[in-house]
């Protein structure tokens, strides 16, 4: 017997299939899979404060360096005073890193004082030291007789990544225990003297506000650890306008270990004069791409020429590094002694070589320098 439908019984076959086409087109639940939160930083803020030092000098002249390092460079208006011939006060930030009084802070702030006082947070006042400098980093080691003292942990700063919270302490225009907020905008930076030449410092990149006053204050993560020194601002006034610039911790580390126990900074040379690639000189070298330096000269006493490197050798990594630029290159070997072993990954006539390198010092040897 053949089955008729009727209009009702049509009408509601066909609204079922209407109901079940968008039951299964429906658009699926969606699940929040960001673990993204707010970002709590009133812990690092309260942590950290207390470790950040006012660091107040008086000179009694200024010399060349003075001028080469604040006279209309990104230096200037640091201090907001000019070299003069009579006794003058200066200011700055610095940390403690040690429970018994090591202060790390920036070499300009202390250079050439005849006598440097320390201020801690709770208002306690001590004679600083300054136990060594180096001012090719712009870092000096201070100390204070005093023990049990708060202080910070240094974070490793080749793991911290763009776009993460940080935070600047330090004591800006005299404002003391000054916290401002922002994130981490680029690493490996090289900054532009003045006089169409660039540092041979790499610094973090941050967008929290660093004024005068600053300079040598803390740079830390959202867990209260230091991933840098503040050093220097991007400005031509003075002023904050937008970016600062920090020594990162791994290189200060380093540093300030070298100072209290060689009382010089103890520098590590692979022993290569390198070029940065791009399109244009990929091309013009043969190059496949733009990855890596280029090993355009080798210094025969050097550790390169002791492991068998070649010219045109492209250095890709060191250490799992990634070098892409000069910047790269020495954010590494800053970190690094004589007679440090590191990892060079090169790329030779398109086969990739690994060589495990001694570094040295720029004597060629392996020997620690000890300050004059």
């Amino acid at each position: 017997m053949e089955l008729r439908k009727t209009p009702n019984l049509l009408l509601f076959t066909i609204l079922i299939a209407i109901s079940g086409l968008n039951v299964s087109c429906a658009q699926p639940e969606v699940k929040n899979t960001n673990n993204s939160r707010y970002v709590d930083l009133t812990n690092a803020a309260e942590s950290s404060v207390n470790s950040v030092v006012y660091i107040k000098t008086e000179f009694t002249q200024k010399n060349s360096v003075w001028d080469d390092f604040f006279g209309g460079t990104i230096w200037e208006h640091f201090f907001g005073s000019a070299p003069s011939t009579y006794p003058v006060q200066a200011a700055g930030s610095g940390v403690i890193i040690s429970q018994d009084g090591y202060i790390v802070t920036n070499n300009h702030v202390v250079e050439d004082a005849a006598k440097v006082t320390i201020t801690l947070n709770d208002k306690r006042e001590y004679e600083g030291e300054i136990i060594g400098t180096d001012p090719a980093s712009d870092l000096a080691l201070l100390k204070i007789n005093e023990r049990k003292l708060p202080y910070l942990t240094f974070a490793n700063s080749d793991s911290v990544r763009i776009g993460e919270w940080v935070l600047a302490i330090g004591n800006p225009m005299g404002l003391n225990s000054t916290v401002t907020a922002g994130i981490i905008s680029a690493k490996a930076r090289q900054l532009n003297t003045g006089r169409n030449t660039f540092s041979d410092e790499v610094y973090l990149q941050t967008d929290a506000a660093v004024n005068s006053g600053n300079s040598g204050g803390a740079l830390v993560n959202a867990a209260g650890q230091l991933v840098g020194i503040n050093t220097a601002i991007a400005s031509g006034n003075g002023y904050y306008t937008g970016y600062s610039f920090a020594i990162p911790s791994n290189i200060v580390s380093k540093i300030c270990y070298d100072l209290q126990h060689f009382g010089a900074t103890q520098q590590a040379f692979l022993g290569v004069s390198i070029i940065e690639l791009n399109a244009t000189t990929a091309k013009e070298l043969n190059l496949p791409n733009a990855t890596g330096i280029y090993v355009a000269e080798i210094d025969e006493n050097g550790a390169a020429a002791q492991n068998g490197f070649q010219v045109g050798d492209v250095i890709t990594h060191i250490n799992n590094t990634p070098t892409n630029n000069i910047p790269d290159v020495r954010g590494v070997l800053k970190t690094k002694s004589p007679g440090d072993r590191v990892k060079v990954e090169i790329i030779r006539n398109k086969e990739k070589i690994l060589k495990n390198v001694t570094l040295l010092n720029n004597k060629g040897t392996t020997e620690k320098i000890e300050k004059q």
